[in-house]
Order: structure tokens, then C-alpha cells, then sequence
């Protein structure tokens, strides 16, 4: 799956735009963890496994532009969208929590941040791996052209 030069044209934003969200979240994950003192709960931890190599991965892919790094960025940002989808049922009460792997510590149906009055930790981890994992698919659909 090697890209056209009409084609880098193309994909080269959403590789670097993908990029930017995972930069994002993993500064805003290490901001509320060590800046703000929030301890994160085991499903907090596991997406932040999914997300931190994002960063490099896809910075690497960047220069010079190599789609194929959609093998290697899809599988952590859909497992991460996956987790970060059932930590978003867990802490809004659709999801017993008996069911999580949070039996120490803090608990994963905790919502330690409301902004706005209604966006959460998890809900922004669902909107940046979602977003990821879309323009992901888009890249692969459109360097396979």
C-alpha cells in the first residue's frame, strides 16, 4: 500500500491531524495525572497504553509520509476506542462496575472532571481514539486507490 504522490497530498493531513489528537491527549493525560494530581483508574492506564505509542508511531510515519503505518496505529487506536467505549458505559452507570477491572484505588465509574457540565475524561477518550481510528480508516481506503 504505497501512496501516489496525488494521493500524499491527500493523506498527509489526516496522518499529521491524527497525529496532533494523540500528541494532545497524551499531554492532557500527563497534565491531569502529574499537574493536577488525578490519579487515574486501570481502564485510565490501559487506553493511556494504547495511546502514548500513537505518538510515535505516527510522527514516524509522518516524514517521510509512509500510510503504511496505519498496520501498526489501527490495532492500539481501535483496542483503545474499544476500552475507552466501555470506561464511558462504566462511568455513566450503563456498565456495572463489578464487571471492570477497577477493584483498587480509584474507581473507574468516578468522573473526577465535568466540563461544560457534561464532557468527561472518558467521553474525550472516545472522541480522540474515535477520530484517530476514522481518519486511520480513511487513510487506508484512500492510499489503497
Amino acid at each position: 500500500m504505497m501512496a501516489t504522490t496525488d494521493t500524499n497530498a491527500s493523506v498527509w493531513p489526516m496522518v499529521f491531524l491524527s497525529w496532533v489528537i494523540a500528541t494532545v491527549s497524551t499531554l492532557g493525560a500527563i497534565f491531569l495525572g502529574e499537574v493536577m494530581g488525578l490519579t487515574p483508574c486501570i481502564l485510565c492506564w490501559y487506553q493511556r497504553i494504547c495511546m502514548f505509542p500513537l505518538v510515535l508511531i505516527l510522527a514516524a510515519g509522518l516524514f517521510p509520509l509512509d500510510v503504511r503505518v496505519v498496520r501498526y496505529a489501527f490495532p492500539l487506536a481501535l483496542v483503545g476506542l474499544g476500552i475507552a467505549v466501555f470506561h464511558l458505559l462504566v462511568s455513566e452507570g450503563l456498565v456495572s462496575e463489578t464487571l471492570t477491572p477497577c477493584t483498587q484505588g480509584v474507581p473507574c465509574s468516578q468522573q473526577l472532571i465535568e466540563w461544560f457540565g457534561f464532557l468527561t475524561i472518558p467521553m474525550l477518550s472516545v472522541a480522540a481514539f474515535g477520530a484517530i481510528t476514522a481518519m486511520l480508516i480513511a487513510i487506508y481506503f484512500k492510499a489503497s486507490k
